[in-house]
């Protein structure tokens, strides 16, 4: 890669091609610590929804003096403008599909003859039809794996830098040359810790409650525990903390987070009850 490319994909980073992603992972090898081609990488991984990208922004954030500024920049609206444009491109397919209803209309001057017969004929028809839709159904079966998107790029908004910080934990085990940070650098990031560890204690407490939830009775109200001294937690809660922790292979923690956003989301809750249930799936396929 020379100068004038990469100085054009500085500018416009949407435009990163595959061949360019793996060009850069050459530079990379040779100078690990070059910020600005990391976070184009990055930007690579995220364009062809590579699984690699979930672990290269662990050594991403690792190799960056400000993390602030990476996470402005996973989290801009230019850096999801691929994966919006893949997800409209992929239901303006699936709205342009035709469909042709295969069920064969008699005319009425044929029933005159035999209405036994057509009525058997039309019943073999539906049966016919329904074993296709079994088994058209059992063709697009997915995984848990697949349910959960397991290894997709995790998406995190403006509003989820606890779900940022969570996702870089492991990233932590690693030794930090902290000689290489200013005075000043310092102090911000440990008031940045400070208030990440806060976040965590909290999350975290709620968590090991192990909130329940049971069946509501008509014209009763739900029997759940609130502390209105305590902070908020619900509000750290979210999608992508929950793919977090299922990322980390955190199954329980993934479960419990489930479980708090199908109360902070009833109109969802079907939708979150299935996660939980692929989750189980999948802990227990692990587990033998």
């Amino acid at each position: 890669m020379n100068v004038t490319d990469y100085t054009y994909l500085i500018n416009k980073p949407n435009t990163i091609t595959e061949k360019q992603t793996l060009a850069l992972e050459k530079v990379l090898d040779e100078f690990p610590y070059f910020q600005s081609a990391r976070a184009l990488h990055l930007k690579g991984l995220y364009n062809e929804n590579s699984f690699k990208y979930n672990s290269a922004l662990k050594v991403t954030a690792a190799h960056t003096t400000d993390r602030a500024i990476l996470f402005d920049f996973i989290s801009s609206e230019s850096f999801n403008a691929i994966q919006k444009d893949l997800f409209e491109k992929k239901t303006n397919e699936l709205l342009s599909i035709k469909v042709i209803d295969s069920i064969e209309i008699i005319p009425a001057k044929k029933v005159e003859i035999n209405e036994s017969i057509v009525e058997l004929e039309n019943t073999a028809s539906i049966i016919s039809i329904e074993e296709d839709e079994v088994s058209e159904a059992e063709k697009t079966a997915k995984t848990p794996e697949e349910n959960l998107e397991l290894g997709k790029p995790l998406n995190f908004s403006k509003s989820e830098t606890h779900s940022f910080q969570e996702w870089l934990q492991l990233a932590r085990i690693q030794p930090i040359n902290r000689e290489l940070e200013t005075k000043n650098n310092s102090n911000d990031v440990k008031e940045e810790d400070e208030i990440k560890k806060k976040k965590e204690s909290i999350i975290n407490r709620f968590i090991e409650n192990n909130p329940k939830i049971s069946a509501v009775k008509s014209g009763s109200t739900p029997n759940i525990p609130i502390d209105i001294n305590k902070e908020d937690t619900s509000s750290l809660m979210t999608e992508t903390l929950a793919k977090v922790y299922l990322e980390q292979k955190k199954y329980q923690k993934a479960i419990q987070a489930y479980e708090i956003l199908i109360l902070k989301y009833p109109e969802k809750s079907s939708f979150f009850a299935d996660r939980i249930l692929d989750i189980k799936i999948l802990q227990q396929n692990n587990n033998n």
